[in-house]
């Protein structure tokens, strides 16, 4: 064997040295600046935050509070929800209807809103479960995605879109009738425009074909949908596959197990020009969606947006009460300045 070479410094030789270059960097001699906390800047600070927080949390409550919504909890509607916790029972229809009376009108947008309780999509399982790959249409091997176990079925064709995120999509249709008089007119509502533009153009894609049930050729539905992807809008072509509203709105997972998503829009036109009025009104549902066996609740919401948003007061409230928080922060570090410089002011007399 070779003898390694000694790194060892010979007697006589200059040891390199192990401090740091004389730099004003490495020296720490760069100019600085070191605030002076007098108690003029800490209580000028603490309650000017309290001011803005104040003066914005006011503001938000009272945006939120004028928004105007109506929420109807249609869980138990009729027999629906007794069938729908028989599995086997998937192929057959079942229709209800909730009456309901807006005492007021709803003036300007109006958007009808589908609320779920106690569904949890925040499982770090279900929240993977999808390929992002297929959903901009392109060919993918969908065993190696996250999709299992809803990836392919045992004869091998694969689910498409796969995963369990899009096999538990929201599939209940709820159309809102007006009874005037003697007559019943349907509210027109708008299917499109209700995602993101990103995602409609961007994140979303169906795969390019001459037609949109050849580009799906080969694949099959989800285990509990009941058409195929480029069926799930049979009124608008371009509302097909994966660029469908709905699908995408539901792709979006929410971070709590009490959500809503955005499901319709009033169509502005004739009686409803502007917006929803007075009167009695029927949801003609059709119940697809169980939410009994987990232990959930179903709601169809219509509300108006304000310039904050919807009807949410939480950011409000929080605003409200850091604002409180630093305003009493401050009164309590005068409290405390105005005892300290008591007992200086005694000391020095004495």
């Amino acid at each position: 064997m070779k003898n390694k070479t000694s790194v060892l410094p010979r007697e006589g030789e200059a040891q390199p040295s192990r401090c740091p270059d004389n730099s004003a960097f490495k020296q720490q001699r760069l100019p600085a600046w070191k605030p002076q906390l007098t108690i003029a800047s800490v209580l000028s600070s603490f309650f000017l935050t309290g001011a803005f927080c104040l003066t914005v949390g006011v503001c938000l409550v009272l945006s939120a509070n004028s928004v105007r919504e109506i929420q109807v909890d249609y869980s138990d509607c009729s027999n629906c929800s007794k069938l729908r916790e028989n599995s086997s029972n998937w192929n057959k229809e079942c229709h209800c209807s909730i009456n309901f009376t807006l005492k007021e009108d709803i003036l300007g947008n109006v958007f009808m809103y589908y609320g779920l309780q106690n569904f949890y999509q925040n499982h770090r399982r279900y929240v993977k479960s999808r390929s992002d790959a297929q959903l901009l249409g392109r060919n993918v091997d969908i065993q190696r995605s996250y999709c299992a176990p809803f990836s392919t079925y045992r004869n091998g064709t694969p689910m498409a879109p796969c995963g369990a995120i899009a096999n538990s999509m929201f599939n209940d249709t709820i159309d809102l009738f007006y009874n005037y008089n003697s007559s019943v007119i349907q509210v027109p509502l708008l299917k499109t425009g209700n995602s993101w533009w990103t995602d409609k153009n961007v994140k979303f894609r169906n795969p390019e074909s001459y037609n949109l049930s050849s580009a799906f050729a080969g694949t099959a539905r989800p285990p509990y949908w009941w058409k195929p992807a480029y069926l799930l809008d049979e009124e608008d072509e371009r509302n097909n596959g994966y660029v469908n509203d709905d699908f995408i709105v539901w792709m979006r997972v929410s971070a709590f197990a009490t959500f809503r998503n955005l499901y319709r829009r009033l169509r502005r036109v004739r009686r409803f020009a502007e917006g929803l009025p007075a009167g009695n009104y029927t949801f003609q549902i059709s119940y697809n969606f169980p939410v009994t066996r987990f232990k959930g609740r179903k709601h169809v919401i219509l509300s108006t947006v304000a310039w904050s948003g919807g009807s949410n007061p939480f950011l409000g409230i929080a605003y409200l009460v850091s604002g409180t928080a630093a305003t009493l922060a401050g009164f309590v570090i005068t409290g405390i300045h105005l005892k300290l410089r008591k007992k200086k002011t005694y000391f020095q007399k004495q």
